[in-house]
Formats: C-alpha cells, structure tokens, sequence
C-alpha cells in the first residue's frame, strides 16, 4: 500500500481539482474513492473527524432493510440486498454475516406476512455467501433461549454488520491510495463560479488558514449538514424538502450466548435491533424520532432509553432500564421528506441532484442514502458526473477490494489465523481484535514488529503505543476521541484510569495536520 503521509498543512497557492466534495461520511468517502479511481483529482473537506457525524452512529448493519417491504420499498430493498453481496466480496474484513432470530408476535403481524416478507428477502436479489431464511420452535433451538416462554415459533434469517466508522475510514485510506486528498478538520466556508470553475474556500480549522482551490465540479455530501453547506455555494438553489430524524441506541452488558441477534417487533409496528457488540456488549437501537435541533446536537434522551429497554424486556429474558447501559449514542439522519407523517415510513432511499445554476459549473447534492447502499450510490454519482468528466476512466469498484480487504469472504478465518500464526507472539485475543479492525492492514500496524516489548506502551484493554501511532499517522486520527470511539471502541473497553494516562500520552504525540499528501 502506498504511503498516506499528512503534510504540514496547506499549501499556500491556491490548488486545482475535478472533483470537491464536502463531507466525510461514508458518502462523501465512498465517491471520495470511486472518483479517484477513475483518474479524477480529487478534494475531501471534512470539518470534523471521518465519519464523526452520522456515519459512525448507525446500527452498524448491512442490510437489504427487511421493514422497508412494507413501504413499497421494493427497489431500495432489492438494491441494498445485492449490495450486501458485494460488500460482503469487497470488505471480508470488516463486513460479516449475522443471523438474526425474529420472534413470532401473533398480535403484531401474522405469520403469512413475516413469511412473505422473508421469501421476498430472500429472492429479490441472488445469494452467493448466506443462507436462506427458516422457521424455528423456539424451545428447540439454542437461539431460543433468551426469548420468554410465550413466544414459541420464530423465523432465523441472515444479515450483515460492520464496524460503520471503520468503513469509512477505509474507503478514505482507499481514496488516498488512488491519488485523492483528504483533509479533516477542514471546514468548507462557500464557493464562487469563476471561469468555469468554483472557486472553493476552505478554512484550516488547526491553523485558523483560508484557502482557496478551484473545483471543476463540486460535491455536497454533507449529510444532515447538506443545507448549511448548501447556502454558501452562490447560485445553488435550495434542495427538495429533507427531515432531521434521531436515532438513539445503547450499549449493555450482553445477556445472551452466541453471536447471534435479535430483530424484535414493536407495539408501533417500529422493529429493534439487538446485536453482539465488541464481545462483552450488546448493542441495542433504534429510534425514530423528529430531531429538531443542530445536528452536532444529537443526544439519546430518556424516552427514547426508556423505549428501547421496554421494547427488549417484552420479549426477551432480561430487566433492562437506562441505568445499565454503559454507552449511549444517537445519530441523525438527513431524509428526504416524501410527506409521510410517521418518521419511520420515511424513505430511506437517496437522492442525487445534479444542478448547473445559472450556467455555473455543475454541483451534485446527496440526499438521503443508507451505509449499505454507498459503493452503489457513489457510482451512480459518478456515472451522472460523466458528462462533466469525460476523460475519466470506467465504473471499477464491483468486484474490486477495499483497502485492508485482501481476502476472500470465506478466507477471513484463514486469514486472521494466518496473522496469528505469523505474529504468534500476540495474545490470541490481541490478534483476533487487530485483523478485525484493519484486515491485511494488520502486517503494517505491527511494522515488523516480533515482540509484546517492541509495542511500546500498553494502555490496556490491547491499546499499545504502535497502533496509536498507527492511527494517527496513517488514519487521520487527531484526538483521543478520534482512537478510542471511532478508529476503535477502545473507549468502551478501558476504564476511566486507563483512560486518562492515554490522554496524556496523545497530547504529548506528534499529531499532524490532518492532511494527507500523495506523492
């Protein structure tokens, strides 16, 4: 892999570039990357952290979205259940398969549509590496076990998880490594047409520095941010109606055994995910509800805590309250308002809206969109920039693999124990969680390394010094919070003592600008 290293900051002399796009979610990533593997210049401004908003605060579920049938979604649920495939193929790493036991409520839906539902699942789009839904006695199965006596029959299903931050981030190491910049902590101020380009200002949010770079077309992928960002592009005029929606999850001991999940049907026809989560964990959202305030806002209130334990005690073997939990996180979306009242009926599919205003250079605005549906939407974005761009190279990435992902889905077990082998002098545990996180990335975290000692400084819970560096040299991590939420949950897994003497150390280290210059 190429080197990724971050230069000191920007340059002085204003820049040129195809492609500006605003926003370092997994839209903004993934487009990020598509584009730069066609050949175009490409510029990623994030103003925070990759993946700080939205993106790394989902259900960390790659799913065709088995209640979006009974929207009329068909399209959106055919699209997200072959895209499953593919990023299954093209992300072994950090993309694996779950099943998911869906207890039988007779007073909510009837059989025959869960049924219906499920063989619909099944067959919208072809199935390469998960298997076929079933009925199950709940008494009869080890998945039954946590589920209370009066529910008896339940459907098994497969789906996929992943860790959404990382993914981000690797298609960000992926966009580098094809020739594009990523600058976070790099806010976008506005843009002006000149000469048939845009005139991009953006601000250094490190250095307090506005620069200007020139843009042949611009991106705004700024998700629940999309209309702010939008107000400062001249002439653009305002998007299609969107709405704010949170949604809030928590994080509790787990209380089951087994890798699987539970999808559990609600009183409000609504349906509530409980998924193993970092080992120790289960991870237990979402809601669905109007968030009114800023999106850096968003917060898990005690309703909606309330809400989701009351939901999981009505059908599982547990006594869940809001005290349990030993991590809350919310996120909002950026949905396109399609007038259904109830915030769950919205559609979850995306919008790209390709607008010239007044003979300005063109601007794409990305409404909408799930994590699952990114590499497809990334390219339908592009093959809509085709016009703007047509020098560039051909659609690429089905089929093709993401950075840290040199493996195919069933050799992921091989491969990470290939790693444990080869690094033998790792904790068996220590191994497994490093492969999780980074794939074949794992060989240089290490760095050549063949010694516990040659780590450097462990701050428990597996955190050595090395993968720290790691993170901030060649993953744009800049604060603690940076490592330990997003590039890693080590947050969860150290307490606060451990906590604090890692702080220190990070404000100590040599953290770059967060840029990146390829050579």
């Amino acid at each position: 892999m190429n080197e990724v290293p971050h230069a000191a900051g920007h340059d002085a002399a204003a820049r040129d570039f195809d492609l500006l796009i605003i926003g370092g979610g997994i839209n903004g990533a993934g487009i990020a990357r598509d584009a730069a593997g066609r050949g175009l210049r490409v510029l990623l401004c994030e103003q925070a952290d990759l993946a700080q908003g939205t993106s790394s605060r989902s259900s960390g579920l790659i799913h065709g979205g088995l209640r979006y049938l009974e929207y009329g979604e068909l399209r959106l649920v055919r699209e997200s259940l072959r895209e499953r495939e593919v990023l299954l193929a093209m992300a072994p790493h950090l993309v694996r398969p779950i099943t998911f036991v869906l207890p039988y409520v007779a007073q909510l839906r009837p059989a025959w549509m869960l049924r219906l539902g499920l063989f619909l699942y099944d067959h919208l789009a072809p199935r390469q590496h998960l298997p076929a839904c079933r009925s199950v006695r709940l008494a009869q199965v080890p998945e039954g076990a946590p589920v209370r006596a009066h529910l008896q029959r339940a459907f098994l299903y497969a789906d996929c998880r992943t860790d959404d931050a990382r993914l981000v981030v690797h298609n960000a190491l992926d966009a580098a490594r094809r020739g594009a910049q990523v600058w976070t902590r790099t806010r976008f101020l506005g843009a002006t047409p000149q000469a048939g380009r845009w005139q991009a200002r953006v601000q250094d949010l490190r250095s307090g520095q506005v620069h200007t770079h020139a843009a042949r077309a611009l991106v705004n992928a700024a998700g629940p941010w999309v209309q702010s960002a939008g107000r400062g592009i001249e002439g653009a005029a305002p998007t299609r109606p969107v709405r704010l929606v949170r949604g809030s999850h928590l994080v509790v001991p787990k209380f089951w055994q087994g890798d699987h999940g539970y999808l559990l049907q609600n009183s409000d026809r609504r349906v509530i995910f409980v998924t193993p989560y970092e080992g120790a964990f289960a991870l237990i959202g979402t809601t669905d509800v109007p968030h009114e305030r800023g999106p850096e806002d968003a917060l898990a209130t005690t309703e909606e805590l309330q809400y989701l334990c009351a939901a999981v005690n009505g059908q599982l073997r547990c006594a869940l309250d809001a005290s349990q939990a030993v991590w809350t996180f919310s996120g909002v979306r950026c949905l396109v308002d399609d007038a259904r009242e109830n915030p769950s009926a919205l559609t979850r599919d995306y919008v790209l809206e390709l607008t010239r205003p007044a003979s300005h250079p063109p601007l794409l605005t990305v409404l909408g969109g799930k994590i699952t549906t990114f590499r497809r939407l990334a390219h339908n974005a592009l093959e809509l920039l085709r016009p703007v761009f047509p020098e560039m190279g051909p659609a690429w990435t089905e089929g093709s693999t993401l950075a840290g992902g040199e493996m195919s889905a069933g050799d992921r077990a091989a491969s990470a124990q290939s790693f444990a082998q080869e690094n033998s002098f790792l904790p068996h545990d220590h191994a497994a969680s490093l492969f999780a996180r980074h794939g074949s990335l794992a060989a240089e975290v290490l760095d050549g390394r063949s010694s516990i000692g040659a780590l450097g400084r462990h701050f428990g819970a597996g955190l050595y010094e090395c993968e720290a560096d790691y993170l901030i040299r060649k993953e744009w991590a800049c604060t603690p919070e940076d490592v330990l939420w997003r590039r890693s949950k080590f947050g969860l897994h150290l307490n606060a003592g451990e906590r604090a003497p890692f702080e220190e150390w990070m404000a100590r280290a040599s953290v770059p600008n967060a840029r990146n210059a390829m050579s």
